[in-house]
């Protein structure tokens, strides 16, 4: 397994360790943050420099709208 190592600030520590909650590793945040960046960004149309990502409510009411570069 490949290890990589990053420098980050106090702020986005924090919020990593509140994402990562119990049982979780800061890791897996990370992990599963680029999984699904990678995932919504192979099923976003390419015809557009920027994609919306839109989440809906279970009637299909956007709640909202996420911008991918």
């Amino acid at each position: 397994m490949t290890r990589f190592t990053i420098d980050i600030d106090d702020q986005f520590n924090k919020t990593l360790t509140e994402l990562a909650g119990k049982g979780g590793t800061k890791a897996d945040v990370i992990r599963r943050a680029v999984q699904t960046y990678s995932y919504l960004k192979s099923e976003a149309p390419n015809d557009q420099n920027l994609k919306r990502v839109s989440i809906t409510d279970v009637h299909g009411n956007i709640e909202k709208d996420v911008l991918l570069p």
